[in-house]
């Protein structure tokens, strides 16, 4: 290994600025260093900064505070020898997909042989040998996915950028796309020397990574860095990568647990009206206690076999579980997932009374129902206008952020028949204001 780090980031902070005049800090006070023969994964949910950061890296944008440095320079827009895998795959549709991958040799004014050469062994490399005059559209997914490695690799850099390479595939696509990296990566035929992986499937971050970064939220900040010494090929159904699986879920669920302070721990987080409310469906938040009070779990959850059993990834199961805390039906501590009294009630329960144990729940610990339910109660109409809790919730969050938690308040009161809402005209009412 290199004694000097191939990359050092040293207290990097990005903020964006509002309509507002404010600035929206995403990214706080970054400490990592990358070196030679590793593959580090930043592993959180969406919003924690991960893909902001990896932008930075490659110098796409400008840190606000702190420094960037590859190989001992500071990074001032784009730097060669970092080249990034997208999400999205980013290929030209009206190019072959030899066309594509030369594309970046072509823009560096590399002599024509060798564009050809170097184009056509990417192209071998991973596996598209025989497809090079085939466009886009004639690809599959993982074939796509497969250019936008080749086209990275073709300029031979030193550090690849992966940007959740693999989330837009189906399972076994990314499974295959998955193993036939790991098995370059280690025979040495990728002309890399480190790979930066951003990820929010825990188990993908095991499979593949020397080292782990959690990030945790708002601003998006290293929580902690988990060190993956299994050898390769790893099995998931290994104990040991079963042991560092749940490792992180506990890692995860205790940081998330609140959204107090971090290291405040509370049983049940604490939720003012300025707080943003996540998305998640009455069908998710009813789906999810009905399966940890059902056999074999009985009321408690282990966040791995839940997430394993319902085919669910952390962006998907933290909101849900996180909800259910919030209304206390559920807690969340130390990886597992275990449901109230009430909770079990709901779970249990037919509709009409599930609704009165949610409506319950709802205005006693989400302010944000309580207070439209208390405007709609004291006024004659007992109705309002939409605009007036967005004005009230954009004094303490942005417009994305306030029609968000309007529209989380908008489903769950719904659902509760707390309130209703009409959407072509914008109004809040009383169904039944008797």
């Amino acid at each position: 290994m290199m004694t000097s780090p191939l990359l050092q980031c040293s207290d990097v902070s990005k903020a964006f600025a509002k309509p507002d005049g404010s600035e929206l800090l995403v990214l706080e006070g970054m400490n990592l260093s990358i070196y030679e023969a590793q593959i580090v994964g930043l592993l959180g949910r969406s919003g924690s900064g991960k893909s902001t950061l990896l932008r930075l890296i490659a110098g796409l944008a400008e840190p606000s505070a702190g420094r960037l440095d590859y190989l001992g320079q500071p990074i001032a827009g784009p730097a060669a020898g970092i080249a990034m895998v997208f999400q999205s795959f980013a290929l030209f549709p009206w190019l072959t997909v030899y066309e594509n991958v030369a594309l970046g040799l072509q823009a560096q004014r590399m002599p024509k042989a060798e564009i050809r050469t170097r184009s056509l062994a990417a192209i071998d490399l991973i596996g598209l040998d025989g497809f090079e005059s085939a466009y886009p559209r004639e690809l599959s997914g993982g074939m796509r996915q497969r250019v936008g490695f080749a086209r990275a690799l073709v300029v031979h850099p030193n550090i690849l950028l992966m940007d959740e390479p693999f989330s837009a595939l189906d399972v076994l696509t990314a499974e295959t796309l998955r193993t036939d990296f790991l098995d370059l990566w280690a025979e040495g035929r990728m002309p890399i020397k480190g790979v930066i992986l951003v990820t929010h499937n825990i188990e993908e971050a095991v499979l593949m990574c020397d080292r782990i970064l959690v990030f945790g939220s708002n601003p998006g900040r290293i929580l902690s860095e988990i060190k993956v010494s299994l050898p390769q090929p790893r099995n998931r159904l290994d104990p040991s990568f079963r042991e560092l699986v749940e490792r992180i879920y506990v890692e995860m669920t205790a940081r998330h647990a609140g959204t107090a302070a971090v290291g405040r721990q509370e049983r049940f987080p604490g939720l003012g009206i300025g707080s943003v409310l996540p998305e998640v469906s009455t069908n998710l938040l009813a789906g999810l206690m009905e399966a940890v009070a059902a056999a074999p779990f009985n009321g408690t959850a282990d966040l791995p076999k839940i997430a394993s059993d319902l085919q669910m990834e952390i962006d998907e199961l933290f909101p849900v579980a996180e909800t259910l805390q919030m209304l206390r039906f559920a807690e969340l501590e130390r990886g597992d997932l275990k449901l109230t009294d009430d909770g079990l009630a709901f779970a249990h329960a037919a509709l009409d009374e599930r609704k009165r144990i949610f409506m319950r729940h709802l205005l006693a610990y989400v302010p944000l129902c309580a207070h439209i339910r208390r405007v709609l109660d004291e006024r004659a109409s007992h109705s309002a206008r939409k605009s007036r809790f967005i004005d009230e919730l954009e004094d303490f969050m942005n417009e994305d952020a306030a029609a968000q938690t309007l529209r989380a308040a908008i489903r769950w009161g719904r659902y509760a028949e707390a309130y209703a809402y009409d959407d072509e005209n914008l109004m809040f009412s009383l169904e039944d204001p008797t």
